[in-house]
Formats: structure tokens, sequence, C-alpha cells
């Protein structure tokens, strides 16, 4: 049983990936199934199996949002300088997508008046689909520009 644990976890893990739509969840999925390998080659046992597959998975989340970093840092300077109403384009080298971002004025919403937010329509291109989103922002306690849910 242990040995069909080992041999299907990370074939099912590794599929569940395919699926994912970003790479945090890709990441996610790929760390899962090596944390889970190594968690069974360790242990021996399925509690040290799930474990690892625990520990990989965040681990492997992190890595995979952080190859989206230079959107993000492109992102925060569109909210920070651009003039409202013009748009800002970027494509980024590593990953190929190309956004075109156009801030709305800042304005300071009731449940934190100390705060600026930015609304903002979102053109992306990722793998040749274009899809228009609308977010908001606000800047957070170390000035950085944060996305609301």
């Amino acid at each position: 049983m242990k040995k069909l644990t080992l041999i299907l976890l990370p074939i099912l893990l590794i599929a569940m990936t395919s699926c994912a739509t970003n790479k945090g969840q890709k990441g996610a999925g790929v760390g899962a199934a090596g944390g889970a390998i190594i968690g069974q080659a360790i242990g021996r046992n399925t509690e040290a199996t799930l474990i690892g597959a625990a520990v990989g998975g965040l681990l492997g989340y992190i890595v995979g949002n952080e190859m989206d970093k230079y959107d993000r840092q492109r992102l925060n300077q569109t909210y920070e300088s651009a003039p409202s109403g013009t748009p800002t384009t970027w494509h980024n080298p590593d990953n190929g997508n190309s956004y075109q971002v156009t801030p709305e004025p800042a304005y300071y919403p009731p449940s934190q008046p100390q705060a600026p937010c930015r609304k903002a329509e979102i053109l992306a291109t990722i793998d040749g689909k274009t899809e228009k989103t609308y977010t908001t922002a606000c800047r957070n306690s170390e000035g950085q520009w944060e996305l609301q849910n």
C-alpha cells in the first residue's frame, strides 16, 4: 500500500498542476509532489508523506508567485506615477506576457481615509489570449500599492 501511495500521489499532484491557472498554483503542485516523495523517502510512512507534500506545496507556491515579480513591480509603478486615463504598457521578457494598465484618479475610501486607492483597467495578454479586468489597489503602510479583494 505504501508503495502504491508513493507512486500514485506524485502522479496525481503532477496531473493537477496541468489544470492550474497560475504559476503559484503550478509551483504548489510540483512542490507538493516533490515534498511527498522526499517525505516518504525520509519518514517511510503516510504522515511523513503528507507533511512533505504540505511543506513542498507551500514552498512551490511561493517560488511560483515570485516568477511574476517583474509584473507586480511594473503594476506598482503604474499605480504610483502614471497619469489618470493614460495607459501604461509593458512586455515581460521572461514569460512573454504583456499588459496595458489604465489607472483612474486616486481616492480615499471611508474605510481607510489615510491611504489612497486607485482603480485600473488591465488588458493582459497571456499565452496569446487577451483578457480585460478591473482592479483596485490601495497604498499599504510600507507605501506599496496592494491589490484589494
